[in-house]
């Protein structure tokens, strides 16, 4: 038993070092890939990716998944509680249950874990949310996030994503092709198949109010 509790406290001990040192890597160079971009590669063979630094990325992109995903990003330290609470609610009424995961939370889980769900996966998604808060600054989790998010079926980041759908850089978007590409985040691979169909646009011009009342407050800490 001893040793068993020597190589897990051993286990414990690297898994912390390396998941530090990871995130410390990633604050400063570009993430070459994930598992999701992985998985999906060898499902289907499509990937279409472009690193690009967040000041060759338009601000109105910026704000429009801010606007669309994370109104409380630039406030809050990785969760959002007052939206998990109203999310507990829905719940309970019997409601659709409203995703609560923030911009924090799914740059952890996009980053570096595996798809599902499962309460180990939660809580390595909470610890990886905690560290990048830590170590990474707000802009760098929106960079990261904008190069990593998934915006239609094999099409990863923004600028991937201004080129397949509107063949342009993602410094070009405007704010209604930004609030465009922000509606498509919640199920990217099926609402990316009709960027004109009703309910993209309907969250576009969702989005696109949002925007204008979050105007002017974009600034990083």
């Amino acid at each position: 038993m001893k040793t068993v509790s020597k190589w897990f406290k051993r286990m414990i001990l690297a898994f912390f070092i390396s998941s530090v040192g990871m995130v410390v890597v990633y604050k400063f160079v570009p993430v070459p890939t994930t598992y999701l971009m992985i998985s999906r590669y060898f499902a289907t063979g499509k990937m279409e990716k472009t690193w690009t630094p967040i000041d060759k990325i338009s601000k109105s992109m910026q704000l429009a998944v801010i606007s669309g995903e994370d109104q409380n990003f630039l406030s809050h330290h990785g969760f959002d509680f007052d939206q998990i609470q109203k999310a507990m609610e829905e719940q309970q009424d019997g409601r659709r249950v409203r995703g609560a995961s923030t911009i924090s939370q799914q740059t952890a889980k996009n980053v570096f874990l595996w798809g599902g769900k499962n309460f180990i996966r939660k809580g390595l998604e909470a610890y990886f949310t905690v560290l990048i808060e830590l170590i990474w600054s707000k802009q760098r989790i929106v960079e990261i996030y904008l190069n990593v998010a998934e915006f239609g079926d094999g099409i990863y980041g923004a600028e991937a994503a201004a080129h397949h759908y509107f063949g342009k850089s993602a410094a070009g978007l405007t704010r209604a092709e930004s609030a465009t590409l922000a509606a498509l985040l919640p199920n990217p691979r099926k609402y990316g198949q009709n960027i004109n169909g009703k309910y993209v646009q309907k969250r576009k011009s969702w989005i696109m109010r949002q925007m204008q009342n979050l105007s002017g407050t974009l600034v990083y800490p």
